[in-house]
């Protein structure tokens, strides 16, 4: 513990009772004054109202809020100060989140005039650069996976699934067989949007459980495949990190019977370069651009995936498709079979663009390295973990090495102190960490929690990571009421979770907002 210890460090969040834009906001102050319109152009185009159909016209002014640039600078910086990320302190992925440092130079291509200022609705012929960023981005995305064709258009991981069961149910339509091809296979442990999207497009789902090693059961899939089995969707590595090793009997059990394989390849950090989805027979995979490839996980965004398929399925991707040729690239929207839109226009651009400059900042031996590096980490902060009294490891602490993640148990110190693996999430925010690990459901492993330590992370912020929660197993033991009374140091106390299941204090909105503080103010003070 002492030896660890020394990898702690003093932490408080800053802290600004920092109010909404619209509450700081004062008649008549402008942080910018733009010029008046020139004359000649005033004479030429005359009033730009009378150019706006009347029908689409504001009847007063949007309340905007008006502000100085110093009150605006100000505000975001105070936010910015109470906000957690890769930025400002160790941010190690929980739940199967992938966190990352996103090289600058990326970010700075991303916000670059030459990206921001294009319009999705200008001329093609004008906009060439972009569409020879995602072409030539298509083509690495083709190489990781082993796959013909793809589509950036999906917003985020999810939708890419979305879109792959659509693709499913478009190839079985064309064959005759949507109706009698019903049912999705998927497992345990695959991230819980394999079962959820194809239930969302009307299949039925059947869910594989795992052996006592903690692969799916092999035997229990092949008695489930038959005539009615429209495809397979899993998870390699699973969130327990473990890569399954006969993933093309799985393949081959369900293209026996005329199943088609998809593969959930979401964090691909510790095999990308290493194994292909093509390799082990899978029809279609999906890579989450952000999070894998250099952009940020911003919790729902900036989100981009790569749906990628096999020939025999590209005529059923989402339009447009970029193209090329010797007349320069150019937007496919002619494709009859096409499943449609999932996203607007081609999907986020400036996402694809960070991943092109990853990409050629690395090269492909860099790619490997990364799967190298993601693998490393996660195996050291394995052994420190183990170490550490009530942490326990999914279907043992065994030879076999865990990718890209492990998802680890607190149950026998809940069993002796009464606190769970939420308590500690609370509690781990006070060191400086991100406390998000909640994505585990259903909690097939008792009192669970996933880090994720990818390549971006160096040996000394894994140690740090192992060392606070040490610290925090040994308050579970030894000073209990600290961990039940967490968060200390953050930008807030402990909330009020009611707010999850009572949708009268939930708010999304600023009306809603609104709303709920003239109720607060109504409800008489308690005695």
């Amino acid at each position: 513990m002492s030896e660890q210890a020394g990898k702690l460090r003093d932490f408080h969040s800053a802290r600004w009772d920092e109010p909404l834009l619209v509450e700081l906001s004062s008649p008549g102050r402008r942080g910018l004054v733009p010029p008046g319109v020139e004359p000649e152009i005033d004479a030429d185009v005359g009033d730009i109202a009378t150019l706006v159909p009347g029908g689409v016209l504001r009847m007063k002014p949007p309340a905007l809020p008006e502000l100085s640039q110093p009150e605006v600078v100000r505000h975001f910086s105070r936010l910015s100060q109470m906000t957690m990320g890769n930025d400002v302190g160790n941010d190690i992925g929980q739940g199967t989140c992938t966190c990352k440092y996103s090289p600058k130079v990326d970010e700075s291509l991303a916000r670059s005039a030459r990206m921001t200022d294009i319009h999705p609705l200008q001329d093609e012929r004008t906009a060439q650069g972009i569409l020879e960023v995602l072409y030539r981005t298509r083509d690495f995305m083709c190489e990781i996976s082993g796959m013909d064709e793809v589509s950036f258009q999906p917003g985020a991981g999810g939708q890419a699934v979305l879109a792959a069961a659509a693709v499913a149910r478009a190839y079985h339509k064309a064959h005759g067989q949507d109706e009698s091809r019903n049912e999705i296979i998927t497992t345990i442990h695959s991230h819980p949007v394999d079962a959820a999207c194809p239930a969302a497009m009307g299949y039925r789902v059947t869910t594989l459980m795992p052996d006592e090693r903690g692969y799916p059961d092999l035997e229990a899939l092949k008695a489930a495949v038959s005539e009615r089995t429209a495809a397979i969707f899993m998870t390699n590595p699973e969130d327990t990190g473990l890569y399954n090793p006969r993933i093309d009997e799985y393949v081959e059990a369900v293209h026996a019977v005329g199943g088609l394989c998809f593969t959930d390849q979401a964090n691909l950090n510790g095999i990308i370069g290493k194994a292909r989805a093509r390799d082990a027979g899978f029809d279609m995979c999906h890579f989450n651009l952000h999070k894998t490839f250099s952009s940020p996980h911003g919790t729902f965004g900036p989100g981009c995936a790569a749906l990628c398929v096999t020939d025999e399925f590209a005529r059923y991707l989402p339009v447009p498709v970029v193209t090329g040729g010797p007349c320069g690239y150019r937007l496919d929207f002619d494709r009859p079979e096409t499943i449609g839109r999932v996203k607007d226009f081609v999907g986020n651009a400036m996402v694809v663009l960070r991943v092109f400059s990853w990409i050629m900042s690395l090269g492909s031996e860099g790619l490997r390295q990364v799967a190298e590096a993601a693998v490393i980490n996660n195996n050291y902060l394995a052994r420190l973990l183990m170490s550490i009294p009530g942490v326990s490891m999914s279907f043992g602490y065994d030879e076999r090495p865990r990718l890209d993640q492990v998802r680890y148990s607190l149950q026998k110190l809940c069993e002796d102190t009464g606190l769970s693996s939420q308590d500690l999430q609370r509690r781990i925010g006070d060191y400086g960490l991100q406390i998000y690990w909640t994505s585990h459901h259903p909690e097939t492993v008792p009192q669970p929690f996933t880090p994720e330590p990818t390549e971006s992370y160096s040996k000394q912020e894994v140690e740090e990571w192992a060392a606070v929660m040490a610290r925090l197993c040994q308050e579970a033991y030894e000073t209990p009421q600290v961990i039940r009374t967490a968060p200390h140091n953050g930008v807030v106390d402990r909330i009020d979770e009611s707010f999850m299941v009572d949708e009268s204090r939930t708010c999304v909105t600023w009306r809603k907002w609104q709303r709920m503080k003239i109720a607060d103010a109504e409800v008489p003070p308690k005695m």
